[in-house]
């Protein structure tokens, strides 16, 4: 008598039936925590290093100011999406503030993010148009020194 040990084998399925929900998870997650930048700094930025830095509290209201310069050293502004002469800084800066409600405009702040090599009476100029239409709180741009602990 000849017995037939001949046997199927094959490999068990995979259940997929809970892989839509790990994949919408991972996307939502993704969703939330990522930061979509609004605008693009148009030239290249080294900022300075700083020890004493603070995070700001009301995000919403910054407008950022980048002061950069190209490669024959001419120094841009930009604000926004835009390139901006020194003289036009205070007349956009105002727009962007009036944009907003009128409770809100004490937490309206300028971040000035310059470029370490930008000549100091640029960035003066700029304080200077940016006091003219009453934009009085500046915040500046570092990144943190990495202290050695010994």
């Amino acid at each position: 008598m000849k017995i037939n040990r001949k046997r199927h084998h094959s490999v068990p399925k995979l259940n997929m039936a809970s892989m839509p929900d790990l994949i919408f998870t991972v996307l939502f997650f993704f969703m939330i925590v990522t930061h979509m930048r609004s605008e693009t700094p148009q030239m290249k930025i080294d900022v300075p290093q700083g020890t004493e830095l603070t995070k700001p509290q009301h995000r919403r209201y910054i407008t950022n100011l980048y002061i950069g310069n190209d490669s024959q050293g001419q120094s841009h502004i930009q604000i926004g999406n835009n390139i901006v002469p020194v003289e036009s800084v205070g007349s956009v800066i105002s727009k962007l503030r009036n944009q907003i409600s009128e409770e809100d405009r004490e937490y309206f702040i300028v971040n000035i993010r310059a470029d370490k090599h930008t000549p100091m009476g640029v960035i003066a100029d700029v304080k200077e148009e940016l006091r003219r239409v009453g934009a009085l709180k500046i915040r500046y741009n570092a990144t943190e020194i990495k202290q050695l602990q010994q």
